[in-house]
């Protein structure tokens, strides 16, 4: 770890620098002898697990440049023979946080062209997104090096346009992804139920849905007691605009006409999203600054400084996670899922049976077998299993690969919503720094973040409402 923290530190060539490379060569190097040893990944899940603990390390990187408190923590472990320093200037503050995450924004964008087109682990590109650790890791370090050769004047119009707009649209996607979540979950839910007339899935159902509405009144009242005292207007107003419209929304998803267009809404999906909007609400009230002493829980300090990295490293926990499931779930907002089977006789006029040579024993098997799952004789997942006998359908050591018939995830959308993602950690961080301080930064402690929350929650309010009305204004485009 000691040696990712210096590197991008050391733009220099000095001694520290040529120390703290060789240190990161060498644990880049035992980095790529395990990622070999493993080989590539033939789970999806391990591959999206690998790429959000990259952002995680990136992410609690980025926190720790955002003060000079971890350069002089590195500078005591060389016993202070090692003074940090780029080209001259300080390695920390603004410029130093765009650096690193514009670093990791790079490599997520070259993947995201590389990788385009790739639809199933059969296509060799299909190796980039799941295997190569030790050489990404490698170029990822390399990026962050490199990055401390550019003018800084570059990452001052990234950070205060490019970055800003692309942290936007990260917020905007993770709202719109969530209420897709809401409808989903609650349509799987009375799908089991009609299908099954399962009464554990009806307690699900309507447990849930009482839990997260007492969960959202909950919020509220706490945040009433503590945060709503005389003289915290804004807090007073962004409670009670919350409650207002939660309430609203309730009234509106089990409204007749909705109803009548939309006879699946209902107050599961309201649930979902008015206990996240309450969340959103209550994170902003109390990660505000406390000028106004309408924050009693900044000044129940205790151990500051334990508190202030738990809370760093839970929002960076939260991001990496929010990122992986957004980045999985993108291509639902185009309405494709890259992970079916192509059918055969698509095309007016065809006859759906093999009209062409295959050109080897396993395509002919394959295309054997895709026939037999558009008669309905075989399951879809046969196409899954077709080729379990083959040398590299295992990785030798029990090992299946789960995108042969078909990826996952988009590949492509996948990286752009993770470059997506280091925009916003990069705005998050870098918004009202105290260059001031001496110590670890906390995260998101601003009225900017503050604000961006409480907007954030009216807009996906906004999203969930419209969800509801569209089936209602345009009954021709939503109709069955």
């Amino acid at each position: 770890m000691g040696a990712l923290l210096s590197l991008p530190l050391l733009a220099v060539p000095s001694l520290g620098t040529l120390m703290s490379f060789g240190a990161s060569c060498c644990g880049a190097a035992a980095c790529s002898a395990i990622c070999n040893q493993c080989g590539i990944f033939k789970s999806s899940m391990a591959t999206r697990i690998a790429y959000a603990f990259l952002l995680l390390i990136n992410s609690i990187i980025s926190w720790l440049m955002l003060t000079p408190w971890a350069l002089k923590k590195l500078e005591h472990l060389t016993l202070d023979y090692v003074n940090i320093s780029c080209q001259g200037k300080q390695c920390y503050g603004y410029v130093a946080v765009q650096r690193v995450n514009f670093a990791l924004g790079l490599f997520h964008l070259i993947l995201s062209i590389l990788l385009l087109g790739v639809k199933s682990s059969r296509d060799g590109r299909a190796a980039l997104q799941n295997g190569y650790w030790g050489p990404k890791v490698i170029v990822w370090l390399a990026f962050v090096v490199l990055t401390f050769f550019i003018p800084e004047t570059f990452f001052q119009v990234w950070g205060q346009y490019i970055a800003l707009a692309g942290a936007m649209l990260f917020v905007l996607l993770g709202l719109i992804l969530l209420v897709d979540l809401a409808h989903t979950w609650a349509e799987y839910c009375l799908e089991k139920i009609e299908e099954h007339d399962s009464r554990a899935w009806r307690v699900l159902l309507i447990g849930s849905t009482l839990g997260m509405f007492t969960a959202s009144f909950a919020m509220t009242i706490l945040m009433y007691i503590f945060f709503a005292q005389s003289g915290c207007a804004m807090n007073q107003a962004a409670i009670t605009v919350n409650l207002i419209v939660l309430l609203l929304i309730t009234a509106v998803s089990v409204h007749p006409t909705v109803q009548e267009y939309n006879p699946k809404a209902g107050l599961a999906q309201a649930a979902m999203v008015s206990v996240y909007c309450t969340y959103l609400t209550m994170s902003a009230v109390s990660m505000e600054p406390d000028d106004r002493h309408c924050n009693p829980l900044i000044r129940a300090r205790g151990t500051r400084t334990a508190s202030i990295v738990l809370g760093a490293i839970v929002t960076m926990l939260t991001i990496a996670y929010t990122t992986t499931r957004a980045a999985t779930q993108g291509i639902a907002l185009n309405g494709n899922s890259t992970h079916a089977y192509s059918k055969l006789g698509d095309e007016e006029g065809e006859h759906g049976l093999v009209n062409q040579q295959p050109s080897s024993r396993r395509e002919m098997r394959a295309e054997a077998l895709r026939a037999a799952v558009e008669a309905g004789s075989l399951p879809a997942n046969a196409l899954d299993d077709s080729d379990d006998d083959d040398d590299d359908s295992d990785d030798g050591r029990g090992g299946k690969d789960d995108e042969r018939g078909g990826t996952q995830y988009n590949y492509a959308l996948f990286h752009v919503i993770f470059l997506l993602a280091t925009t916003w950690v990069a705005t998050l961080l870098t918004q009202n720094i105290d260059y001031e301080a001496t110590g670890v930064a906390a995260v998101g402690r601003t009225y900017w973040a503050s604000w961006v929350k409480i907007v954030s929650s009216w807009v996906c309010y906004a999203i969930y409402s419209w969800s509801l009305l569209a089936p209602v204004v345009m009954p021709g485009r939503f109709g069955n």
